[in-house]
């Protein structure tokens, strides 16, 4: 029997931002969580928005069950990247923070 504990402590370190921007077009979306969906990595929250023409992104995902681990995924995220045209970036919850803290 599996129970899920809303526990930030339990999931630190196990979370990743990714961000995506680049010219809108039909298909990013679906390519990035693609990739995500195929290595069990889940999507727990997603922000999409158009500003003047160009898309932008931000996901949580949780990396916990995933088959791949961050530098793989970086590196296929990257690849998908210069086939749809975009930038983007996968990085750890906890380094995003300590870059951005104030």
């Amino acid at each position: 029997m599996c129970s899920y504990k809303n526990n930030a402590s339990e999931i630190e370190g196990k979370r990743l931002i990714v961000t995506v921007v680049g010219e809108d077009k039909v298909g990013i979306i679906a390519g990035v969580a693609e990739i995500l969906a195929t290595h069990k990595v889940n999507i727990l929250d997603i922000s999409q928005t158009i500003l003047q023409d160009f898309f932008t992104m931000i996901m949580i995902a949780d990396i916990s069950t995933s088959t791949i681990n961050l530098l793989e995924l970086q590196t296929l995220l990257k690849e998908k990247e210069k086939e749809i045209g975009v930038k983007i970036d996968v990085q750890n919850e906890d380094v995003f923070k300590y870059m951005h803290r104030i």
